[in-house]
C-alpha cells in the first residue's frame, strides 16, 4: 500500500507548491483536486495540464486519485461543494455536475491517473423520495460509467453522511443496479465511522468493490468533521490491518481539507502515524 495526500488541504497554494510540499513530507503520491484552484477541468488549458505533469515529475509523485467530488468553482449557496448534485430536481443544473464528471474522467485519462471519485447523490430535495432519487442517480451514472470504460479509468462513488448514499451497504444497492466494471467504491474510513459502521467488518465486506481509500480521523461523537489521524477515536491500527487482510495494495489517501491554515503540519502528523502501520507485516 502507498500513502498519498489530497491537495484539497492546499487550496491556498498553487498546484506546483502543493505537490512539492506533499513530496517533502515523504508521501508517495497525491490526490488532485479537479476544482479551483488546482485543476478545474472546464477551464484547464493544455499548457496547464502540462504544468501539472511537470510538477508531478519534479516532485516524483504519482496520482492516487482525481477528486471530482468538490465543486468549489460553482460555489452554490446551499453548500460549497455538494451542489450541484446528480439528483438535482433542476435538470439543467444537474447537467452541470454530469458535464463536470465527464470532463474529470477525461482529465484523469489524460494525466494517467487511475480513477476519479465523485459524490454519492446529493441531499434529497424537499418532496423528493429516496426511491425516486436512486432511480435518477442510477440513470445518470450509466452513461458516465460507459464513458469511464471508454477512457480506461474508473469512476468511484464515495458514500458520505447526509447525502443519498451514506453507508457502504447503500453503495452496494446502487452498484448492483449499475453492474459496470468501471464503477467502484471510494471507501472513506471517517465517513463509515460517522455512520457507526463496524470498520473491520465493512472493509472486509466491501473489499471486492473498494478501489481507493480516504483516511481521516473522527471524534468519538461521530460528528462529520475531518481530523488528523491519531487525534480522534478511530483505531487506525485496526483499520490498516483490516485493509491488509483484504489483499488491497493500492492507495491510501489522507484527506484533511479543514486544515488549510497549516496543511504541512497536518500532513506530517498523519504520516508519522500511518507510515509505521502500513510498513508492519500483514
Amino acid at each position: 500500500m502507498r500513502l498519498a495526500f489530497s491537495t484539497n488541504a492546499y487550496l491556498r497554494h498553487p498546484f506546483d507548491q502543493a505537490a512539492s510540499r506533499i513530496a517533502a513530507m515523504g508521501y508517495d503520491g497525491l490526490e488532485l483536486m479537479a476544482d479551483v484552484p488546482h485543476a478545474w477541468p472546464a477551464h484547464l488549458l493544455n499548457e496547464q495540464k502540462q504544468a501539472i505533469r511537470d510538477a508531478m515529475g519534479r516532485s516524483r509523485l504519482a496520482f492516487s486519485n482525481v477528486n471530482a467530488f468538490m465543486m468549489n468553482a460553482i460555489s452554490d449557496h446551499r453548500q460549497p461543494y455538494w451542489h450541484p448534485s446528480f439528483i438535482e430536481p433542476d435538470h439543467a443544473y444537474r447537467q452541470v455536475r454530469i458535464d463536470h464528471t465527464r470532463r474529470a474522467l477525461d482529465l484523469c485519462a489524460e494525466l494517467g491517473a487511475p480513477h476519479i471519485t465523485t459524490e454519492p447523490g446529493g441531499p434529497l430535495a424537499p418532496g423528493q423520495s429516496r426511491s425516486e432519487a436512486i432511480d435518477i442517480f442510477v440513470e445518470v451514472l450509466k452513461p458516465l460509467a460507459e464513458h469511464a470504460h471508454k477512457r480506461g479509468v474508473l469512476l468511484l462513488i464515495e458514500p458520505e453522511p447526509g447525502l443519498l448514499l451514506e453507508t457502504t451497504d447503500q453503495y452496494l444497492e446502487v452498484a448492483e443496479r449499475l453492474a459496470s466494471p468501471s464503477i467502484g467504491l471510494n471507501f472513506d474510513v471517517g465517513h463509515a465511522y460517522c455512520m457507526s459502521e463496524d470498520l473491520p467488518r465493512a472493509i472486509a465486506k466491501l473489499g471486492p468493490h473498494t478501489r481507493h481509500y480516504h483516511l481521516e480521523d473522527i471524534a468519538a461523537t461521530r460528528v462529520h468533521h475531518h481530523m488528523v489521524p491519531g487525534t480522534g477515536a478511530i483505531d487506525f491500527g485496526q483499520v490498516i490491518a483490516a485493509i491488509k487482510a483484504t489483499g488491497y495494495d493500492g492507495w491510501l489517501t489522507v484527506e484533511l481539507y479543514p486544515f488549510v491554515e497549516d496543511p504541512d503540519l497536518a500532513a506530517k502528523q498523519a504520516l508519522e502515524l500511518l507510515r509505521p502501520l502500513t510498513e508492519l507485516p500483514a
